[in-house]
Parts: structure tokens; sequence; C-alpha cells
């Protein structure tokens, strides 16, 4: 089989990118190595930047993110038992951020491919990208039982840190870049109504947590439920956690003077998320592009990785359209450092909100003071607030900048 662009991996990038592709006559074939049902019920990201919602929109995806998700113009964030707002639109000339899990983008873009009549292979495992530094790549895969080769002229790796994409690039041409942070995150989904109407990020001398919600029934339009989260050890067992533990432990991070309490109500989900920071220079190896999990990855504090793997789609898909109506290579050699400029930014925003935000477990009451004088500096400060604002609702992709 060949096509023009050979895409591994069916995550909200892979698919996306599929989309935008056939938005502008471009063949592509998409491989992705588990079923349908698995992408579509695989919990990851559930908050959508506003250039997101904007490429959503523009590929003909975001009809029920606008019916369905929830538009949020603010945050709030605690510490010393406070609570403060930070006005994201009022800040940022009307930027907003959306609750839409990526389970629900991933349908849509599933359906839309398949009433296209694109190809998308549920099932095909790529064994390996081969000859990406010429003018004729291509993916070994297997598929119903048997080695297949797919020919193309560009390979996107949307594949993910453990996919063979990123595994293509030579060492010798590789940088890497990475830290693990001393603590993970244990998440719930529960049955219950939100405590507030925005997402809350709490700093407590126990630990961070954080109050977000999705829309009931996996976007059917319903009353929101709770997505929360506390920070705790790593390798920390979910199981070792008892859901009136949580509860209360949650019930203590997040207390305000004169606040009311947490509403509660049958946990439906558990699980521990670690956390890690990583990148991959660069993002481009001959006709080979990784996107996504596949080049970088961010503790989930700042809500970026998502948001990054469509930033990188959209500037690749934008570089392949230009090449192919002016022969202009410019955007293809230009993608990697493109894409890494926007990436240091979310790696550092995300950076930044992490390490404020948590509990670090070596940290001395000099290193404690130091991150409530910044949180009193962004809660207290225009100019502060409005670039946390701006870093929070995204980074602006290349070409928008």
């Amino acid at each position: 089989m060949r096509t023009t662009v050979a895409i591994v991996g069916a995550g909200p990038a892979g698919l996306l990118l599929a989309r935008l592709l056939d938005a502008e006559g471009i063949e592509s074939v998409v491989l992705e190595s588990r079923d349908r049902a698995h992408v579509e019920r695989r919990q990851r990201a559930g908050i959508l930047e506003q250039g997101t919602a904007d490429a959503l929109r523009a590929a003909g995806a975001g009809a029920r993110m606008d019916r369905e998700g929830l538009r949020h113009t603010g945050i709030e964030l605690r510490f010393d038992r406070r609570r403060h707002r930070v006005d994201l639109s009022a800040l940022t000339g009307g930027r907003s951020v959306y609750v839409h899990a990526q389970t629900e983008v991933c349908k849509d873009l599933i359906a839309l491919r398949l009433r296209t009549g694109g190809p998308l292979l549920f099932g095909a495992r790529a064994l390996a990208v081969e000859d990406a530094d010429t003018d004729r790549p291509r993916v070994r895969y297997r598929h119903g039982g048997r080695d297949e080769v797919l020919e193309c002229s560009y390979v996107a790796g949307c594949d993910g840190y453990w996919g063979v994409s990123r595994a293509a690039v030579p060492p010798a041409l590789t940088r890497t870049y990475e830290r693990s942070w001393p603590y993970a995150w244990l998440g719930i989904l529960a049955d219950v109504p939100p405590s507030h109407h925005e997402l809350v990020y709490a700093r407590h001398d126990r630990g961070f947590a954080l109050l977000s919600m999705r829309p009931a029934g996996g976007g059917t339009g319903g009353a929101p439920v709770s997505r929360l989260y506390l920070q705790v050890p790593p390798g920390t067992d979910a199981a070792s956690w008892g859901d009136a533990d949580i509860w209360d432990e949650l019930e203590r991070r997040v207390e305000t003077d004169g606040g009311r309490r947490l509403a509660r109500g049958a946990i439906t989900a558990k699980a521990v998320t670690p956390m890690r920071s990583y990148v991959h220079e660069p993002m481009r190896h001959g006709r080979l592009f990784l996107a996504g999990d596949a080049a970088h990855i961010v503790p989930p504090t700042g809500a970026k990785g998502l948001n990054l793997a469509v930033g990188d789609v959209v500037t690749l898909a934008r570089a392949l359209v230009a090449h192919r109506d002016t022969g202009d290579p410019a955007g293809i050699d230009a993608y990697s450092a493109d894409c890494l400029r926007r990436v240091w930014q979310a790696e550092h925003f995300s950076y930044t909100m992490t390490d404020l935000l948590h509990r670090h477990p070596d940290a001395s009451p000099f290193d404690d003071r130091l991150r409530r004088a910044r949180l009193d500096r962004i809660t207290g400060c225009r100019a502060a607030a409005t670039d946390f604002a701006e870093g929070y609702t995204g980074i602006p992709f290349p070409r928008d900048a």
C-alpha cells in the first residue's frame, strides 16, 4: 500500500492531522495498534486551550465541544486558606479554556475519518519506520496477522513515547532533556456535581489538590461530574486509599475560611498518574516528523500535553500544504524549530506551575515562603496575573504568533 502521509497513532494528534490533510486533498493512512473501543475510552487530558478549540472548529470537529463542553473564563487558586480567582478572559482579551475530554475529541475525529472514507486501520501495530532520511520512507506494520509495508512520502510519528517513531531517529542525532518529579497524582472520578463551577488549584502544606469536572455520561450533555486529584508519593497504589480517606484529604487541602464543605459522592474510578517532563530534539529526521508525546511530555498540572500535540500537527499540516502548493520547503525545514519554541514555553509554564503548587518533600521553610510569595504576586499584580493567564490559555501556534 502507498500513500502520501503515513500517520502512526490514532490519538488526537494523528486523527486531527488526518482530518486537516483530508480537508486539503492530501492522502493519508492512519495506523493504530489498539482497537477502536480502546481509543475511544482511554482517559487522558480534559482541558482544551483556546487555540485547540479553534483548531477543532476549523477542522469541522468542534460542534459537540461547543454544545457539550464546559467553557471556562477563569480558574481559582487556593492557598493559606484563601481563594483567588484568575479571570482568564479579562486578562487575555477574551481567551478561555474548555473542559472536554480527550476521549470525546477522539470519538468525533474517528467518526469524521470513517465518514470521509480515509483509511484508518485499528489493530495495526507499527513495527518500524524505515528509510526516513530518503524520499521514499516506509512503515512496516502487522495487521490481521500479516506483516505489511506502507510506502509513503512522509511519516508523522504520533505514537507516543513508547512508539517506534521516536526510536527511528538515530541516537547520534538526538538530544533528550527530562526530569522526573518526586510526586504523583491520585485521580478520581466521582458521581457528584462539582463543588465549584470553575477549576480549583490548591496549594497546602499536606500537598496539592485539584478540583475539576467532566461532562456527565462521556459527553452526553448531562450535568457535570467531579474529576479530582491529590498529590501523593510516586509508586502509590490507588487501592491503598479508601474512599472516605480521599474525601477527607481533599477536604483538608481545599478548605478556606468561610468556605463550603465538598459535596461527596460515589467514586467510580481511581488511578495514580506519575509526573515527568521530557523533550526530544529534533522533532524531525528527514521525512519523519514527531508529534505529541513522541516528542515531548509535560506534567499534567499545566494541562499542556494534548494542546501541544494539536499545535504540532497544525504546524505540520500547514507546512505540507504549503510545500505542495508552492514547492517551498521552508515550513517543512522549520517544523522542528517552530514546534520546539512553543514546546519549551509550555514546558516552562508546566514546570513553574507544578513546582509552585506542589509540596516538595525536601523543601525548606525558605523554599515554601518563596512559593507563597510568587502566588501572592500572581494573585495581587495584574502584570503577573496576565502572564499566568496567557500561559494557561495557551501559547499561540507558530504562524499565529
